[in-house]
């Protein structure tokens, strides 16, 4: 057992508190560029900065954000007046975490196929975390769904990296999220999902069973069980809903502390409306709370109406607090129309 256990414990448990969900900003540099690209944004070090400090300094991001996931460049940043982003989370009552692996890789001879790394050098870089005052990890593989793909062996070798990295993480103070992510790319059907889904996860807790890794101690951060985006039969929103909890009721144990899904490609409402379904139909039969770890589904709206310009800031941030108050109210069932358009009043 770990020394840190009890704390584990709580973490877990305060990561996944009613109401609220972990916001994931932990892109690279190289993808943060490419979204900051895309609307125009100079690609820099400092625009990356001011960005992120938009991020966490939104007024109340607290009261529906219980954690943020950061990169490695992030952590270690300051906002422009030099306050320490860690001081600024902290002080808000937000959890710090990290991104931890290395990025997924081509597979060797696994044509179409990925393998995250960052294993090596691991238990170094968690102290120094823990050390900074990060609290919980986040480690993401890629399953693809294609022609005759995923193969066992991506599946069984993308688990025993998460395991490894998750008894990593305890034995050094990190709650670790443990991520395998579906694929949304494609033209499968929502049973095809169901099915490689289902295996994946039954592989993931397997290994870590045989690692050794506390499941009290740890986040599950799934892909929901949708329709692939070109399948030409789009699942509804309560189909979707039915299809994800009953794979998860089939595959993830009870005593995990949480399950926090990750937006995987799914526009924001879409996103909003399939956990709001979940928690609606069964936040009472689940054995663990059902929340949300999302990316674009919060960050999106707000990076479109800043544009890297400061007098956008306080609308932009208006923005990013609107979605985390709608995920906020789908994690307690809560989310409906009326909720979505609040702000219509304000959008850019």
């Amino acid at each position: 057992m770990s020394t840190y256990a009890q704390e584990l414990r709580a973490t877990a448990q305060a990561m996944v508190a009613p109401g609220k969900g972990v916001l994931a900003m932990d892109e690279s540099n190289g993808t943060c560029n490419k979204r900051l690209g895309k609307v125009g944004i100079e690609q820099t070090e400092d625009m990356r900065r001011a960005y992120r400090q938009l991020i966490l300094t939104t007024p109340n991001l607290g009261n529906y954000i219980s954690g943020a996931i950061l990169y490695d460049e992030t952590i270690r940043q300051s906002t422009k007046e030099g306050t320490p982003f860690l001081k600024v989370m902290t002080d808000a009552g937000i959890i710090p975490g990290i991104k931890v692996d290395t990025g997924a890789k081509d597979m060797a001879g696994f044509p179409e196929e990925k393998i995250t790394e960052g294993l090596d050098g691991l238990r170094d870089r968690i102290a120094e975390y823990y050390q900074m005052g990060a609290r919980f990890a986040k480690w993401r593989a890629v399953i693809t769904i294609g022609d005759g793909i995923p193969s066992r062996g991506c599946i069984e070798a993308n688990a025993h990296g998460l395991a490894r990295y998750a008894q990593l993480c305890q034995e050094g103070g990190l709650v670790p999220i443990v991520e395998p992510e579906v694929l949304i790319d494609g033209d499968h059907t929502l049973e095809r999902c169901y099915q490689v889904t289902e295996e994946t996860l039954r592989t993931v807790f397997n290994q870590l069973y045989n690692q050794r890794v506390a499941f009290d101690q740890m986040i599950l951060k799934p892909s929901m069980v949708i329709s692939g985006k070109d399948c030409p039969n789009q699942a509804s929103v309560n189909e979707v809903a039915d299809a994800t909890v009953q794979c998860l009721m089939n595959s993830v144990p009870a005593s995990v502390a949480g399950v926090a899904f990750l937006s995987g490609g799914q526009s924001n409402e879409q996103a909003s409306a399939h956990l709001n379904a979940m928690n609606v139909k069964y936040a009472d039969q689940a054995p663990w709370p059902i929340t949300f770890s999302y990316a674009r589904a919060i960050q999106q709206p707000a990076l479109e109406a800043w544009k890297g310009k400061e007098s956008n800031v306080s609308l932009a941030q208006k923005l990013l607090l609107h979605r985390a108050k709608c995920n906020s109210a789908a994690h307690e069932g809560k989310y409906t129309p009326e909720v979505e358009k609040e702000l219509e009043p304000v959008t850019a």
